[in-house]
């Protein structure tokens, strides 16, 4: 009698060998961001504890100081200036961050990907690392501190273009939103992974904060070297198909020639039979200029500036918010911080589903932006009265805050990439991701800047920037959500005209 197979080996078989690597490639960029932004993170932990309220700190019994106030904190941030210059650690790498990116997505389409990435992650790490180490040095310069930041920030660069082109080949648009709204929680788990291991060293060795990230980041980068797929082709699969009809994405209707895109006719399909021998030709890279051609590429960027604005001011900021207004340890803030990222990843997440059901990108991100304004402005008032509050608050914000922020970065940066007039051109999504999220470092350099700047007038100042940033953010999209919202009536219309013949 032959035996049956087994449930869990039957379960392994029913999917095939595309569906293995799609799922390989899938799980190894997200280890791959989730440990970008691991390493990103522990300077906002470890920030209360550069200056602290040393009054309230027990002074060791052989230990003497001459001033009282600032004897446990660590130079140059023991003196009144100290937000000014946690300012300009945030905008050291920040600033490099926005620089560095436009240049990214250009080196990312011309060099393979698996050396790309598994260098940058090798070099973060270092970096990350060596800002730890200036606690074991004793080091109290603030430019040894600005000089870790700045080529941390460079090296970052190589790592957004890099997975989400690394996804958008193997990923159609079929469901897109959901599997990117999944995925792009690489982002929250990071940031959550990264307060935690900083919280475990931050009160007793800080530099341990940055030390242990620079390792786990190092090795995932040899990680990426000898395991990642950068595309189907490379194990014979076959790519996914990157076109939908008109009637399916209204936002992406072409308004512009392959010629106004790529700069030349040349380029053009060829008409007539195809020969095996021409099925596949190597596409060529886009031009910077032509990526800005392709349509909402440059709203979705301006609205990303000011959506990025304000959540690098929550990752940057949150912490030092929470120990200053509700009195918390260094290590209780950071660990309550986490909360506004776990909303993020569930923000994430419904922003996808609900963009794939309508069809809709810039609408979804319009509506959550308009509901995030409200919901700060609560938060800052009544956010801290009582736990409960202050966890619900804390995740909706979260929610309502990384929600657009995700969405432009994963689905609708690939939505761009692959659009209908670049045929298929793989090598043009690095570019466009990179502009988009380019565009928005500089939101997320001038947001922890405004903060620092704004932050000694008083807490309420710094949200009502944030406000101001939402709301502008979601003027811009004005236009596409407008389109896409006649594109539904229109799709309406002819439904009804079809059910009356």
């Amino acid at each position: 009698m032959r035996s049956s197979l087994a449930p869990g080996i039957r379960l392994i078989t029913s999917f095939s060998r595309e569906s293995w690597y799609r799922g390989f490639a899938l799980f190894l960029t997200f280890l791959f961001y989730t440990s970008y932004h691991l390493s990103r993170k522990p300077i906002s932990i470890v920030k209360s504890e550069l200056h602290r309220n040393c009054s309230f700190v027990i002074r060791p019994p052989d230990f003497n100081a001459s001033n009282n106030e600032t004897w446990c904190d660590w130079a140059p941030f023991d003196q009144d200036n100290y937000q000014k210059l946690f300012g300009a650690l945030d905008n050291s790498f920040l600033v490099a961050y926005a620089i560095g990116m436009f240049i990214s997505g250009i080196f990312g389409e011309r060099l393979p990907l698996r050396y790309y990435l598994s260098s940058g992650m090798l070099l973060s790490g270092f970096f990350t690392a060596l800002f730890g180490l200036g606690f074991y040095w004793n080091i109290h310069s603030i430019w040894f501190y600005v000089f870790a930041q700045v080529m941390n920030g460079l090296v970052q660069t190589t790592g957004w273009p890099a997975v989400v082109t690394c996804v958008g080949n193997w990923f159609g648009k079929g469901k897109r939103g959901l599997i990117m709204g999944i995925w792009n929680s690489h982002t929250s788990v990071g940031n959550i992974l990264g307060s935690l291991i900083a919280g475990v060293f931050v009160s007793s060795a800080w530099g341990m904060s940055f030390i242990v990230p620079g390792i786990i980041i190092g090795f995932m980068g040899l990680v990426c070297f000898f395991f990642l797929v950068e595309k189907p082709e490379d194990v014979n699969c076959d790519p996914p198909q990157h076109h939908d009809s008109p009637e399916q994405e209204p936002l992406l209707q072409s308004c512009c020639s392959n010629e106004e895109i790529f700069g030349s006719p040349t380029h053009s399909p060829v008409n007539g039979p195809v020969t095996p021998e021409s099925t596949y030709e190597e596409p060529e890279a886009i031009s910077f200029m032509g990526a800005l051609r392709i349509p909402g590429v440059v709203e979705f960027s301006l609205c990303l500036l000011f959506a990025k604005l304000v959540s690098y001011t929550f990752l940057y900021w949150l912490p030092l918010y929470i120990a200053n207004v509700a009195h918390f340890e260094a290590k209780a803030a950071g660990d309550m911080s986490t909360l506004f990222d776990v909303g993020g990843i569930l923000g994430g997440i419904l922003a996808g589903v609900v963009s794939d059901y309508t069809g809709g990108r810039a609408t979804t991100c319009c509506v959550m932006l308009i509901v995030a304004a409200p919901m700060l402005f609560l938060y800052n008032h009544v956010g801290q009265n009582g736990l409960g509050t202050t966890i619900g608050m804390l995740m909706l914000c979260g929610g309502l805050v990384n929600g657009p922020y995700a969405l432009i970065t994963t689905a609708v940066s690939a939505d761009l990439g692959t659009h209908e007039s670049l045929r298929g051109n793989s090598k043009a999504l690095s570019t466009v991701t990179a502009i988009i999220d380019g565009t928005g470092s500089i939101g997320a350099a001038l947001g922890p800047l405004l903060a620092g700047l704004i932050s000694p007038t008083g807490w309420n100042n710094v949200f009502y920037m944030l406000i101001t940033a939402d709301i502008l953010a979601c003027l811009l999209l004005s236009r596409l959500v407008f389109k896409e919202v006649r594109g539904w009536c229109g799709s309406n219309a002819r439904q009804r005209g079809f059910k009356e013949i």
